[in-house]
């Protein structure tokens, strides 16, 4: 990537050097543009606090059975600065029943994650979701993937407690845990909320027995899906914004685990742009500002760092996301900024292999489908989330949004990304090329 911003300063110099000596100025190549844009008006601002960009693996995600040499390229994106963090889940997602009848334990496919993480050089996220059929009114030895939503017993929650024991035991590499993913089966149809009460009590119990053989693990809950509605809809919170109102009822379950967990290293939550109502952002930065006031009301409520275990960023009306749409591209990168500015300590992509087809999740990713032989390539999102991910995690970044164009940017020393967040090409000046719709370009002058 050096070689490439080396490349782009030297042709910005050279085409302008030539627009200088002639009557009839050729036009700038892109990141001249971009670097002209950075010398207007900005309103910069610091990011508040260092940001660790992860993913989270799912069903196929460089596995042994893909192509070779879609495998390869796609290995060599994840370890070339593809994500600090990277989190594969205990039980589905990609790996198989761990404990399919009590005390017979079956880890090849999660052996299969960890190597992974570990030769590409991540840092090892375990979510402590799903749980065997045998936790949850199934037969031992029987695995039913149509009930994986299923949540244990109370009557289990020690069994899958003491499997989540074994499971940081047998991984040294595991660094972080997240209990449960989204409360799934924790829903109270009878009440029309979220059983908080039961998670809260499972919570416990799997904190207590991960921090009993591996006090070096970092625990974090509740992993909640911070749902925004449409204004004027029942459930409705006093956090709103331009993306919506908030839903009370999952703001009660973050404020009743804060007040009676036995414990937490982080809070984890995750949430999308779009209403329940189905209604997307006018555009990417107001669907953004849902992120950044969300980290401020949870801010209020606990010092605790926050993680975005999913994020989903939402295009506006018209458009339509793909794991290889720029627009996508574009939206994940204005989620990250708004995680910047407001204090976000790690924010992970779900998914970063892409899909292909009606399987596509419609969010970016940072490699195309490697389950064919084509596939592991970039995608538009892959060299400015490569950029980002050592910068924010130093915490030296500054994001800005020009006074005078739709652009946003984010600049450490001399070098800076700039994004055109919106549909149409943005002309910074006369004579120069036109900032594409969507697209984010990398400019450095430190070279």
């Amino acid at each position: 990537m050096r070689d490439h911003r080396v490349l782009a300063a030297v042709l910005a110099v050279v085409v302008l050097a030539a627009a200088a000596c002639s009557a009839a100025p050729t036009p700038q190549s892109v990141a001249a543009s971009a670097q002209q844009a950075l010398s207007g008006a900005w309103s910069w601002q610091k990011q508040a606090a260092p940001l660790d960009l992860g993913v989270s693996h799912t069903q196929s995600s460089l596995d042994p059975e893909e192509p070779a040499a879609a495998r390869q390229r796609g290995e060599a994106i994840l370890s070339a600065d593809g994500a600090y963090w990277q989190n594969v889940h205990l039980m589905g997602f990609g790996t198989l029943n761990p404990e399919p009848s009590p005390g017979d334990f079956e880890w090849s496919s999660l052996d299969t994650r960890m190597k992974l993480v570990k030769d590409t050089g991540g840092h090892t996220v375990l979510t402590l979701c799903c749980s065997p059929d045998w936790m949850k009114g199934g037969a031992a030895g029987q695995t039913d993937w149509s009930k994986i939503e299923v949540a244990p017993t109370p009557d289990h929650y020690d069994d899958f407690a003491a499997l989540a024991a074994a499971a940081v035991e047998r991984y040294p590499q595991i660094e972080r845990v997240q209990v449960w993913n989204e409360l799934k089966g924790f829903y109270d149809d009878d009440r029309n909320r979220w059983g908080y009460e039961d998670y809260t009590a499972f919570y416990n119990k799997v904190y207590t027995a991960v921090k009993a053989v591996r006090p070096d693990v970092q625990v974090g809950g509740p992993y909640i899906v911070l749902t925004s509605l449409d204004p004027g809809q029942a459930n409705g919170s006093d956090v709103s914004g331009p993306w919506g109102v908030a839903d009370q009822r999952a703001l009660d379950v973050i404020t009743y685990w804060l007040a009676n967990k036995v414990g937490a290293d982080f809070i984890a939550v995750d949430g999308g742009t779009a209403t329940r109502q189905r209604t997307p952002p006018t555009s990417l930065r107001e669907g953004a500002q849902k992120f950044a006031d969300l980290d401020a009301w949870i801010r209020q409520q606990t010092d605790l760092p926050i993680w975005w275990s999913e994020f989903y960023p939402n295009l506006p009306a018209g458009q339509n996301g793909a794991s290889t749409s720029p627009a996508s591209a574009a939206a994940t990168l204005a989620a990250v900024a708004a995680f910047a500015q407001s204090g976000a300590s790690a924010a992970l992509l779900w998914g970063p292999q892409g899909r292909t087809g009606s399987k596509d999740l419609g969010y970016g990713a940072l490699w195309t489908d490697a389950t064919s032989s084509g596939g592991g390539q970039p995608t538009p999102l892959t060299a400015a989330w490569q950029w980002l991910e050592p910068r924010l995690s130093k915490g030296d970044v500054e994001i800005g949004y020009s006074t005078t164009t739709p652009l946003l940017a984010f600049r450490e020393g001399g070098a800076a990304l700039v994004v055109n967040p919106t549909g149409g090409a943005v002309t910074v000046a006369d004579g120069t090329a036109p900032i594409p719709a969507w697209s984010s370009t990398i400019t450095d002058r430190s070279e």
